[in-house]
C-alpha cells in the first residue's frame, strides 16, 4: 500500500496570499499567524492528501487544513480532537486522517466524522502519542509513551518492554525497509529492528550508534538506515558498518537531530535543534539557517518533501516554511 502525495494547483492561491503578507523571496514561502491561518507558529507535523489539501500539526493550536483557498482549524473546541498537543499525522488510502495527541490519545478523522481511541476505550497502551506510520497492509503503527502500538481498523498489538524485545518504552520514530521490517528508534534504548517475530537491538554497548536518545529515522533507497539522534548527531547503518556525522567530522551543524527526509536527487536533509537545516548529498554539505537563507526558526521539528521537489519545513516557533533550490514549484498536479 503506497500513500500518494499530491499537491495540486490549489495551493497557489495560498502562496499568493502570503507573498503578499510577507517578506518572501521565489526559493523561502513562510506560513506563520499572521499572514496565514495557520492556528500556532510551533509546527510538529505535516501530511498531504491526494486531493492537495495541506495538513498541519502544532503543538498547541491544534490541527491545519488548507485547501488552497481556505484555512480550516480543528481544536479541541470545535471539534472531536481530543487534544491542541498533536505530535503525528498520518493519512490512509481511503483518505482517513489519523492524528497523534500528546495526552488525548489517538483521533480518527475520514471528513465528517471523529472517532478517539485512548486507554479507557482500546488497546492505546499510552496516551501520549508521538508518532505514526501505516504500514503496506494498512495497518496503523503507533510510537507512544508506552510502548509500540499496532491497530489494524479492529485488534490492538502493544509491543513493551514487558512482553518484547523493545528495548524502551518511549518510542520517538518509525520506519519502515523494504521487506517490511519495522525499525523502532526509542528515547533512551537506541534502535530495534522487528521483522515480524524477532527483535535486533542496536545501542551504544553493541553498536556504533553515537547516542541511545534517538529522534529521528528514515531509509534511502540503497537500504541505509539513518539514524538521528538528541546528543549524538546522525548516524548511517549500511548493515555491517556505522558511520557517524557530528559536528566536528562533518558539516553536521547541531548534534540535536530532530527529523530527516530524502529528495527525489537522493539527497538527505536534516532537521536539527538550534542548528537550522542541513543537506547533505554523500560528500557535500550546505547549511541553511536564519542568517543565511528565509528559514524563520533555526529549531526544526518536521521536513517533509512533496512531488515537485517542495521542501516543506516545520519549525518549533517560526511556523512552516516551503523552500525549494531555483524557486518554489507550487503549480501542476502531481500524479
Amino acid at each position: 500500500m503506497k500513500t500518494v502525495l499530491v499537491l495540486g494547483l490549489v495551493v497557489l492561491l495560498v502562496i499568493g496570499s502570503a507573498v503578499a503578507a510577507h517578506s518572501q523571496t521565489p526559493e523561502w514561502i513562510v506560513y506563520n499567524t499572521d499572514n496565514s491561518g495557520l492556528p500556532y507558529n510551533y509546527v510538529e507535523c505535516l501530511a498531504f492528501d491526494a486531493p492537495g489539501n495541506i495538513w498541519i500539526g502544532t503543538e498547541a493550536g491544534g490541527l491545519a487544513n488548507s485547501d488552497g483557498e481556505t484555512w480550516t482549524v480543528y481544536d479541541t473546541a470545535n471539534s472531536g480532537l481530543p487534544d491542541d498537543y498533536l505530535r503525528g499525522l498520518a493519512i490512509d488510502e481511503q483518505g482517513n486522517k489519523w492524528i497523534g495527541t500528546f495526552g488525548g490519545g489517538l483521533a480518527k478523522f475520514d471528513g465528517e466524522t471523529w472517532t478517539v481511541y485512548d486507554t479507557d476505550n482500546s488497546g492505546l497502551p499510552d496516551n501520549r502519542v508521538r508518532r505514526l506510520a501505516i504500514d503496506e497492509e494498512g495497518n496503523i503503527w503507533i510510537g507512544t509513551r508506552g510502548g509500540l502500538a499496532k491497530f489494524d481498523g479492529e485488534n490492538w498489538t502493544v509491543y513493551d518492554t514487558a512482553n518484547s524485545g523493545l528495548p524502551h518504552n518511549y518510542v520517538e520514530c518509525l520506519a519502515f525497509d523494504a521487506p517490511g521490517n519495522k525499525w523502532i528508534g526509542t528515547y533512551g534504548g537506541g534502535v530495534a529492528k522487528f521483522d515480524g517475530e524477532n527483535w535486533t537491538v542496536y545501542e551504544t554497548d553493541n553498536s556504533g550508534l553515537p547516542n541511545d536518545y534517538v529522534s529521528s529515522l528514515a531509509i534511502d533507497e540503497q537500504g541505509n538506515k539513518w539514524i538521528g539522534s538528541w546528543g549524538g548527531g546522525l548516524a548511517k547503518f549500511d548493515g555491517v558498518n556505522w558511520t557517524v556525522y557530528d559536528t566536528d567530522n562533518s558539516g553536521l551543524p547541531s548534534i540535536y537531530v530532530q527529523c530527516l527526509a530524502f529528495d527525489a536527487p537522493g539527497n538527505i536533509w536534516i532537521g536539527t535543534e538550534g542548528g537550522g537545516l542541513a543537506k547533505f548529498n554523500g560528500v557535500n554539505w550546505t547549511v541553511y539557517n536564519t542568517d543565511n537563507s528565509g528559514l524563520p526558526h533555526d529549531r526544526v521539528e518536521v521536513l517533509a518533501i512533496d512531488e515537485q521537489g517542495n521542501l516543506w519545513i516545520g519549525t518549533r516557533w517560526g511556523g512552516l516554511a516551503v523552500y525549494r533550490e531555483g524557486g518554489v514549484i507550487l503549480t501542476g498536479v502531481q500524479e
